[in-house]
């Protein structure tokens, strides 16, 4: 995978598919910019654009690498931004790269991983007016958008193993797999939340600050990514409190079934010391024992055994330790 898709766009439509290398002078001609899109591009590639766009060297020396945490940086009059891919897969979340570059007539998105395909995204932008209205900021908006988007998939889906393991906690008591899978959720979560943070501080800047390429209109439209991040934040945290929640109810209730099966141990344990007591007094065989000759001595002895053994069920029974 490398280039994935370079059109020259004019008033909103797709004019021609353009070359790494191919300069087109826009001058001050707002209508019309250039969208690039790449996947794990070759060093080559990112030096052909560097050169034709103008590109700062440290922008592209990031660009290359395939993970590094949401930013946003400003040369010049182009706006440099990395954003955090990602995506769900088996029970794990894999992250990617989106490395976007902004100027007044071209984006280039440049992509590291599996995660954060943008899918049909420019097929919708360019069936849209506002496109044509709007141009490449609104781009980058539709981008951060999408990206942002696939964040709650992950949610749902974790979302629903968690409370699956909550209704098991209560239903049962949960076993060493499930209690292993709560700390994978619970590290696999706090991740994803510090990614989230960082995405939100990424977006809160393109909220409150004033950029080259970034016209005023357009300005408004990034408060709504920042509104969803919220919200996708928000539901986080209430996942994690959730984890949290079902360990300690699954601890409490673990616990309480120990306690519950040392007071039927005690009770049966003292239950049966009355007549292992009587029995290893009459067990001692020694002569002077004048119970021994007892017509019904045998008879008795079972009598008084039986009589403190019920005595003692019905106590632990009242107190219900049986």
């Amino acid at each position: 995978m490398s280039v994935i898709a370079a059109y020259y766009y004019h008033e909103g439509k797709r004019v021609r598919a353009i070359a790494l290398d191919e300069s087109i002078e826009l001058g001050e001609d707002r209508t019309g910019f250039c969208w690039i899109a790449l996947g794990e591009p070759t060093d080559d590639e990112l030096s052909k654009l560097q050169a034709t766009y103008h590109l700062h060297p440290l922008a592209i020396d990031n660009a290359m690498h395939p993970l590094c945490p949401p930013k946003l940086e400003v040369y010049n009059d182009e706006l440099y931004i990395v954003a955090q891919t990602a995506a769900l897969v088996g029970d794990r979340i894999i992250y990617g790269k989106m490395a976007i570059f902004t100027g007044h007539n071209h984006l280039i998105s440049v992509r590291h991983g599996t995660a954060g395909a943008l899918g049909n995204l420019r097929a919708q932008l360019e069936g849209s007016t506002t496109l044509s209205r709007k141009g490449v900021d609104y781009v980058l908006h539709a981008i951060l958008h999408r990206i942002v988007d696939q964040y709650l998939p992950i949610f749902e889906m974790i979302e629903d193993d968690v409370l699956a393991m909550e209704r098991r906690s209560l239903d049962d008591f949960l076993e060493r797999e499930d209690v292993v899978r709560i700390f994978e959720l619970r590290s696999e979560l706090t991740r994803f939340q510090r990614t989230l943070g960082a995405m939100g501080e990424l977006v809160g800047k393109l909220v409150r600050g004033h950029f080259p390429c970034i016209s005023a209109d357009v300005t408004p439209y990034f408060s709504d990514v920042a509104d969803h991040l919220h919200r996708v934040q928000s539901m986080v945290d209430g996942l994690l409190h959730v984890l949290s929640t079902v360990f300690e109810a699954s601890s409490l209730l673990e616990a309480q079934r120990m306690g519950v099966i040392t007071r039927q141990l005690a009770a049966w344990a003292a239950i049966l010391a009355v007549p292992t007591a009587i029995a290893g007094i009459y067990g001692m065989n020694f002569k002077n024992m004048p119970e021994l000759d007892a017509t019904y001595g045998y008879f008795i002895v079972l009598g008084v055994i039986a009589v403190f053994c019920l005595l003692l069920f019905v106590r632990f029974k009242k107190a219900k330790w049986l």
